[in-house]
């Protein structure tokens, strides 16, 4: 058995797609697993004059994408707040020689990330003058589920999944690389962007999340080079129900990428994995 939770404020105004990422962010921890959803509960806090409508669809929202993953929505708890939140509690199941762990990444290894990055800075923009597009495309990535990446990593022998959200990449593949006892390393020019991620941050649009992530990684993550910084911050940027990062043998790679296309996600390769400390080094 998975147990999970997560809950969050609204990152966007329509309630219905709201309550679709709050449940997509909450269940991708089972998907990081290989793991199947079955059971959630709704956790959420509302204001005393919120519009009932409004939590209607909001409620409704996360109960549709729980359903797109096959599970049900079995009840939940509400407390008044002056600030609405809303996420899940999910348990998902796997059997208990499939499941996939942050540990296990070989030297070799190739790695994959299964949803573009800039999430947390396109949600920073958003308003801001030309950002509707990135704004849009970050929508449709965090109402994306994780399930069907997740199958595909699970068939193809994955040695480690993380999936990537307030860490950001370097976040999460700093956990793979200490439970894995070795190198990741990235190449920021190939990591796939949201459109207007690295205008913005170029623009001065980093988030709080960021920064505490650079401060929190500390010498776990090492720049090389002179990179460019706006990569940088995409790099650390806190992503709400972002994609999995996948340590898959370099003789499946391929394969795996080109399976996950064509099944209608998105598959990057953006670094490999290398003997040396349990560090990340991005260059």
């Amino acid at each position: 058995m998975i147990q999970t939770l997560d809950f969050f404020p609204p990152v966007v105004d329509d309630p219905y797609i709201y309550g679709q990422i709050a449940a997509a962010n909450a269940m991708s921890d089972v998907y990081a697993m290989g793991g199947e959803v079955r059971v959630a509960l709704n956790i959420a806090a509302f204001p005393e004059d919120l519009d009932p409508e409004l939590l209607a669809e909001i409620v409704r929202g996360g109960a549709d994408k729980v359903a797109e993953a096959g599970g049900v929505v079995a009840g939940g708890h509400t407390v008044i707040d002056a600030e609405p939140k809303y996420g899940l509690s999910v348990m998902g199941v796997i059997h208990p020689d499939a499941v996939l762990t942050t540990g296990g990444a070989q030297p070799g290894d190739a790695l994959l990330l299964t949803k573009p990055l800039g999430t947390g800075i396109l949600m920073s923009a958003a308003g801001s003058e030309g950002a509707e597009a990135g704004f849009e495309a970050a929508v449709e990535s965090m109402r994306t589920l994780n399930r069907h990446p997740a199958h595909l990593a699970r068939a193809a022998a994955a040695h480690a999944v993380t999936d990537v959200t307030g860490f950001g990449l370097a976040g999460h593949a700093a956990e793979v690389a200490r439970q894995s006892d070795a190198t990741l390393v990235f190449d920021l020019d190939a990591l796939p962007l949201l459109p207007d991620a690295a205008r913005f941050a170029a623009e001065g649009v980093v988030t709080g999340g960021g920064n505490r992530n650079v401060a929190h990684l500390g010498d776990r993550v090492r720049i090389e080079g002179d990179p460019d910084q706006a990569l940088v911050d995409v790099f650390y940027d806190p992503q709400t129900s972002g994609g999995l990062l996948i340590a898959v043998p370099e003789a499946d790679a391929d394969a795996l990428r080109d399976a996950i296309a064509d099944d209608g996600g998105g598959c990057w390769r953006v670094g490999r994995v290398e003997e040396g400390p349990p560090v990340v080094v991005a260059r």
